[in-house]
Order: structure tokens, then C-alpha cells, then sequence
């Protein structure tokens, strides 16, 4: 991998989700940059307004926020070129079916429940990690 520095962009309106989920990245890789926002129109505007030096190398959206859901940043991202060769993955407290269809449709890479169980949090967190290795 390059030596610039991992930026993962985060997404989720729930500040535990949040701060479980960057403990178990930064348990794994220390050196990520994770830069965090609490809804869908914040991530918007991250993501239109990022720059080459700041584009994150892995995108984690939660399904379900507030003003735009995780899908929807999905469809509004994936025309800008920039952004489409960028692993998404996407959170949630749902397991339905549709939901994981539709985020893959939308350009989802991985999509995962969010674990009750540390252990699960780790695999899901290394899971993601792998995304970023060529």
C-alpha cells in the first residue's frame, strides 16, 4: 500500500456505533486516520467536498440515519469518479434481505449486521480492514 495515510470515513448516527467500531479498527491498525460524522448530510458533504489529499481510502455508512440513509449517500456518490474505486461497507441493525440487496446494488462492497458480541465486532473490523490491502 501507498505511504499515504489510511483515512476511513465513518457515518453513523449512533455515537457508541461509533466509538466501538473505531476501537476496533484502530486495535488493528493503529495508523488509521478514522474521520466520523453523525448523519447522512454530513457525509455528503464530506464526501463532495474531500481532496485528494484527504479522500478516504474506506467508506462505513450506517443504514439508517438521519436525512439521508446509507443507500441513498450510495446512489448520490456513485457518479463521481473519485469516489467509485473506494471500498463502501455498509453497518446495520437489520438483516433483511432487501436491505442488504439494495446497498449491494447501490455499490456496497460488504455489508454487515452490527454484532452483540466483541469477538464479532473484531472480525467485522478486520473484515473491513481487508478491503484496503491490494
Amino acid at each position: 500500500m501507498d505511504s499515504k495515510a489510511k483515512i476511513i470515513f465513518l457515518a453513523d448516527d449512533d455515537p457508541e456505533d461509533q466509538e466501538i467500531l473505531k476501537d476496533a479498527i484502530l486495535g488493528q491498525d493503529p495508523a488509521a486516520n478514522i474521520h466520523s460524522v453523525m448523519n447522512g448530510q454530513q457525509a455528503l458533504d464530506y464526501l463532495l467536498n474531500c481532496t485528494s489529499e484527504n479522500i478516504p481510502s474506506l467508506l462505513i455508512f450506517d443504514y439508517k440515519m438521519p436525512i439521508f440513509s446509507a443507500v441513498e449517500i450510495l446512489e448520490k456518490i456513485s457518479g463521481i469518479p473519485e469516489l467509485q474505486a473506494i471500498p463502501k461497507v455498509v453497518w446495520s441493525t437489520s438483516n433483511q434481505a432487501d436491505h442488504v440487496r439494495l446497498c449491494k446494488e447501490k455499490g456496497a462492497d460488504l455489508y454487515f449486521v452490527k454484532p452483540t458480541k466483541t469477538e464479532e465486532l473484531y472480525n467485522i473490523a478486520r473484515e473491513m480492514l481487508c478491503l484496503l490491502k491490494d
